[in-house]
């Protein structure tokens, strides 16, 4: 029988935390209707990262990194922006100010400030925002028994009244404004449910919400605390329950604790939420906020319209590190340098030949190849729909194999070669790569193949060399070694002769394999050949380039002559080490 008690108990005091279900009430157990539905349309974006991201730097933007972000919000297409905590910093103030000036802010687009349930904080806010029409005014309070009952010192009543007392004063400064109303219970995640039902309620009652003005509730998993399914039972709870739910927008802003920030905004999609709040790349404080961009190119990939604009991820995330000051790592979702990018030799070899398939399966459509359906191994999505080339896809190191050797080289230089010559480059690459680990880049391998394939030949000892056909299928080889020593064969073709002369020179030699193929027209309209040949008891490659496939052919059989008798060349000695 397995073993399933093999592992060792860890020394960690893991006895010290509760799980999830034991610190709040868990709704919705049996009769949940969100493990059934779908994703089929974008929720409403809200990029927060001018105030939550904001405040999670080490350093806060400045005035200018703050409107170059807001820029790219607005290029991006974002319709609501959450721009600033205006109560808390001049910084945050005057950022509102500015964009209260005339046509700072889009007409089509709508920003959100945040502030405290505190009267001195929401009339600091309102003024920051005198005079800006289209404005969300975002009123919190953490609503959790840890803090309620540590942080505030209230107790549920008195919490509750607080609240209500805070959104009448938003209500009254609103007057009849074009400014809406959002709240969120901070905690959300480990609130008793029916307490912020109840809040809840309380607020869309007070602010009359309706159809046609809806309020936002946003239902924060401020601090993660659970696996994503128990925050998608508390949003259904939610969705269910409220009253006035057709004039709510029910809102999620998940952080990412333990890393599944993603998975627990979609879960919440599907439990009823309808918009989201987060951050590009999903800056925040701890491990960050969820990612808006994963979760609109995850939409993307399944085939839903994101509403966002990403087709320039570079650019995006030149900005974004700029503002923040933080890197992107190279394995992010989607934007990470090296995400589309396959080391691996199967996963090589299995992306040459899917985008291979797709450029013929568009030619076959008629469409080009960025409108052809995508089904690409390894790439759930096309690099070109966000900007990237395919220069990047395939990089060769000590991992990689024939596959991605082969595709580099066809795909820079145009090469195509035959499938035992790529079997033989990638034990000269392997060989050229184990000692350093180190990525070899395109350039390097052309190198190589030209330092290992083409130079032999390039140092042939042959002067000068004719062929003739002397009858029908007869080919005569006539040669001259730079030692004045000649050469002569009759063969069935140009090769046959050459190899005749060179076995009656005193090297035996056999052709194995030939293949040749005209290179791209900015090459010069050159040829390049590739010859397997056997000389003196030894199997080795050659290959020449030429604007005459006959002098490529016969500059190729040399090439792999002198490297059957010269096998103590390693050309990977100059061109890596």
């Amino acid at each position: 029988m397995y073993d399933w008690n093999r592992q060792r108990p860890s020394a960690m005091p893991y006895h010290r935390y509760r799980p999830a279900h034991e610190r709040v009430e868990v709704p919705l157990a049996a009769e949940r209707a969100w493990p059934g539905r779908r994703i089929t349309a974008a929720p409403l974006w809200v990029p927060v990262d001018l105030r939550d991201g904001n405040q999670a730097l080490a350093e806060p933007m400045d005035p200018a990194r703050k409107r170059r972000m807001f820029d790219l919000q607005t290029a991006m297409g974002f319709k609501e922006i959450e721009v600033g905590y205006p109560s808390a910093s001049q910084t945050d103030f005057d950022f509102v100010r500015e964009l209260a000036t005339p046509g700072a802010v889009p007409d089509d687009v709508t920003v959100v400030v945040f502030t405290a349930a505190r009267r001195d904080l929401i009339e600091r806010t309102f003024a920051a925002v005198e005079g800006m029409s289209r404005v969300v005014v975002h009123l919190y309070a953490a609503t959790a028994p840890t803090w309620r009952e540590v942080v505030l010192g209230h107790d549920r009543r008195e919490l509750r009244a607080l609240i209500r007392d805070a959104a009448g004063h938003v209500a009254r400064l609103a007057g009849d404004r074009d400014i809406r109303f959002e709240f969120s219970p901070e905690v959300f995640n480990l609130t008793e449910p029916d307490y912020v039902l109840e809040v809840c309620d309380d607020l869309t009652a007070l602010w009359d919400a309706s159809p046609d003005r809806p309020v936002i509730l946003n239902l924060p998993a401020t601090v993660e605390v659970a696996t994503p399914n128990v925050y998608a039972d508390q949003i259904e709870y939610m969705h269910r329950n409220l009253a006035r739910r057709d004039a709510v927008i029910l809102s999620v802003h998940p952080h990412n604790d333990r890393g599944t920030g993603v998975a627990c905004a979609e879960l919440a999609l599907l439990a009823g939420a309808q918009r989201v709040e987060g951050c590009l790349f999903g800056n925040g404080e701890r491990t960050g906020n969820v990612d808006l961009v994963t979760l609109a190119l995850n939409l993307h990939a399944q085939g839903v319209d994101p509403m966002i604009d990403l087709s320039d991820i570079d650019e995006v995330r030149r900005v974004v590190e700029h503002c923040n000051r933080l890197p992107v790592p190279d394995r992010h979702p989607y934007a990470g340098d090296l995400v589309y990018t396959a080391f691996s030799g199967t996963h090589q070899d299995a992306i040459g030949k899917g985008l291979a398939h797709h450029a013929k399966r568009a030619a076959e459509l008629g469409v080009p190849p960025e409108r052809a359906p995508w089904e690409v191994p390894y790439l759930p999505i096309d690099p070109a729909d966000v900007g990237r080339d395919y220069q990047a896809v395939i990089r060769v190191n000590s991992q990689s194999g024939k596959g991605g050797v082969a595709y580099l080289l066809n795909t820079r230089y145009g090469l195509e070669l035959p499938r035992r010559l790529q079997m033989d480059f990638s034990r000269v690459v392997q060989r050229a790569t184990d000692g350093s680990g180190a990525e070899i880049t395109a350039e390097q391998l052309w190198e190589l193949f030209h330092a290992t394939y083409l130079a032999p030949g390039e140092a042939a000892p042959l002067a000068s060399w004719s062929t003739v056909e002397t009858g029908p299928g007869v080919h005569t080889f006539e040669g001259t070694l730079t030692s004045g020593r000649t050469l002569s064969g009759t063969g069935n073709g140009p090769l046959s002769a050459l190899t005749v002369a060179l076995t009656a020179d005193g090297l035996d030699v056999d052709i194995l394999h030939y293949a040749e193929h005209a290179l791209d027209p900015g090459r010069g309209g050159r040829a390049i050949a590739y010859v397997e040949v056997r000389a003196g008891g030894v199997t080795r490659w050659g290959a020449a380039t030429d604007t005459s496939v006959l002098t490529a052919s016969v500059r190729a059989v040399l090439a792999a002559v002198n490297r059957a008798i010269d096998r103590a060349i390693d050309p990977a000695a100059h061109v890596i080490g």
